[in-house]
This record gives structure tokens, sequence and C-alpha cells, in this order.
């Protein structure tokens, strides 16, 4: 390249070597500058490049702002906006499992249309250990105190659930639904944002219910979806095999398993401390 007055590109292509072992990355800049600058974002992580120059100045630190802003990118020190609103955890206690009926029950939303192109959503609520379903309530809007009326109503026929799982939802993160637990006494879980996988009982169930009706059928109103639901319903509590209960309905297996436990919850189960037959069923949170 000095002798020949030729490009880099046509000498590594003459003599028959990659470029890439003849080019070197020079050593970066101001490495005392970098490293000072690392100390204080490691510290001070939504600081911008700005707080971080002042910051340096008062060490002794001067330079250009520009050049400044071109090492804060270099090092990768850009503050991510957060995006989104804060979004709650519920307990931090463990998710129990689903040993016996009633130990947790999962909620979940599904939406689909009627007539033309009119939206409503499905509450959707099953027994994770049974895979029952509950309940499917069909309307065009479902508030957090509607949700707690609906899970009121469940108490009262089916008991009261040993813990609540759910997405982040606002209709599950609402007033009326932490004034509900807080005074039904139910823990409530909540999934972690983005990770659906979490409760993957009510995605299934989802899954299920979106493929099996709401994609297969029409519905001309709200009342008609509400009837075809209610159908849908029985049909996968008593009819439906489910492969993960060794082809049993959920209803076979709920029956089963208070046999086990030596005796069945009244269908009308009292107010508050809910009735676990076997000690071993009772799942402290």
């Amino acid at each position: 390249m000095r002798d020949h007055d030729i490009s880099q590109r046509r000498a590594c292509r003459l003599v028959g070597v990659d470029p890439k072992t003849v080019r070197r990355d020079r050593p970066p800049d101001s490495a005392e500058i970098r490293k000072e600058m690392q100390e204080i974002a490691g510290k001070r992580r939504r600081f911008g490049y700005r707080r971080i120059g002042i910051l340096l100045e008062r060490k002794g630190m001067i330079m250009n702002h520009k050049k400044l802003y071109r090492i804060y990118r270099e090092e990768g020190l850009s503050v991510k906006r957060r995006r989104g609103r804060k979004r709650t955890r519920g307990t931090r206690a463990p998710m129990p499992v689903a040993a016996c009926p009633n130990a947790r029950w999962s909620l979940d939303f599904v939406s689909d249309s009627f007539g033309a192109s009119r939206k409503f959503r499905i509450l959707a609520v099953i027994d994770d250990c049974t895979r029952e379903c509950l309940c499917l309530i069909a309307d065009t809007s479902l508030s957090g105190a509607r949700v707690a009326r609906e899970l009121s109503a469940l108490i009262r026929v089916y008991g009261q659930p040993g813990c609540i799982v759910s997405d982040n939802g606002t209709e599950f993160t609402s007033r009326a639904i932490l004034k509900w637990a807080d005074e039904n006494r139910v823990p409530w879980h909540y999934i972690d944002p983005g990770k659906p996988q979490q409760n993957a009982f009510i995605e299934s169930f989802n899954g299920s219910l979106r493929d099996e009706l709401l994609n297969e059928e029409i519905f001309d109103s709200l009342d008609d979806a509400r009837r075809k639901l209610a159908l849908w319903r029985y049909d996968y509590n008593t009819v439906r095999p489910h492969s993960s209960l060794g082809n049993q309905t959920p209803q076979q297996a709920r029956r089963a398993l208070e046999q086990i436990e030596g005796s069945a919850p009244g269908a009308l189960a009292p107010d508050g401390e809910p009735e676990y037959p076997n000690p071993n069923c009772r799942l402290s949170l």
C-alpha cells in the first residue's frame, strides 16, 4: 500500500489475505472519562448525558457537549424511556398448587362480536384442578364491580376459592376487585406482565372456547351469544372428554376428587373461611 499507492482492499486481494486479519479496531479515546462515566451511570441509572457531564465537570473532566454525547452513546448508557402504566404484582407468595377443587381459580376475558360487528366480552372463570368452567359471562361492558358481583355469586354456589389467578387487566386491578378480595379474604395472584404462560390453564381454556365455539358460530345478538355459551359450557363440563383428566369430564373429575377427600363441599357454602375436607388440602399463602 505504501510503495504502490493502492487501497487496503486491493492489496489484500492481491496477496490473498482476508481484510479482517489486517484491520484493527482503534482503541477508544478518553478511556479515563469513559470509566468515570460508567461508574456514575451505574449509580444513577436515570441520569442523562447532561447530568453526567455536570458531575464530570465537578471532577475536573471538561469536554465539548458533542463529544460527551458521542461517548455516552458509544458506551450504551442511553436512558430507556419508560412506557405504559405501573402494573400490580399482587401477592409475592408462590402460586399454590391446584391439588383439590376450589384450591385455585383462574380468570380472563375473551372478546368476540355479534350482529353488525358489535363487540362484546366474555368473562371466563375455571377451576384449575378439575378444569371445570364455572361461568361464562357475556356483556358489552364488564367492569371491576361487575366481576366482583359475579365472583360473589360463584362463591355462593361453589364455595370460596383458596386463590384467584389473573393477569394485570384494568378490571382485575380496580378498586372494586381489591376491596372485594380484602373483604372476602381471598388471596389474589397476578401473573407477571407479558407472561400469559403463568396462567396456562385459562389460556388453554380460551383456546378451546375460541376454536370450538367462537370461530364456529355467528351470533345474531347478545342473547343468542349467551344462549350458545351456556350450551357449550354445559357440554364442556359434562360431555366433552378432557385429555389432562384421563379423558374424564370436569364434573366427573370433581366428583372423583370429592369422594377421595371423603365429603363434598355443600352447594351453598357459608360465607367466610372455606371448608376443606382434608387438612392436607388447605393452602397456606
